[in-house]
């Protein structure tokens, strides 16, 4: 008995209750919360949260080729002209070759955390 947990697309409480209703264990909202006074990320992090319209949404590839919904910013602009270089492997996903991958994900979540949005990957939901 694995439990399942809907991600991506939950924003209302109709929502939950829908996949609840549906026979989900649980659901995670994470956006939604982004911007709150509890959550602890940097200011800049919140406020490309709270700035972003959108059209500021597009869907990017991690470097292993998963597609990410990500708000637009220098950052993915860069990367959907080419590869930015490698100098640092922090060995996080397997299939990761940093010979032949576009960017470090480590490396730009890192930097969205801290603040540094024009070399940082932001994640968002739909809504």
């Amino acid at each position: 008995n694995i439990p399942i947990v809907v991600a991506g697309g939950v924003f209302t409480h109709e929502d939950m209750i829908k996949y609840l209703s549906l026979g989900a264990s649980g659901v995670q909202m994470a956006t939604r919360f982004v911007a709150t006074h509890e959550c602890d990320a940097h200011p800049n992090f919140k406020e490309a949260y709270v700035n972003c319209k959108k059209e500021d949404i597009k869907i990017t590839v991690s470097p292993v080729g998963m597609p990410g919904r990500a708000i637009f910013n220098e950052f993915t602009q860069r990367v959907s002209k080419g590869k930015i270089k490698i100098t640092k492997c922090y060995d996080c996903l397997i299939p990761c070759n940093p010979a032949d991958t576009p960017y470090c994900i480590s490396l730009a979540l890192i930097n969205a955390v801290k603040g540094d949005l024009e070399n940082g990957l932001v994640f968002c939901g739909a809504n």
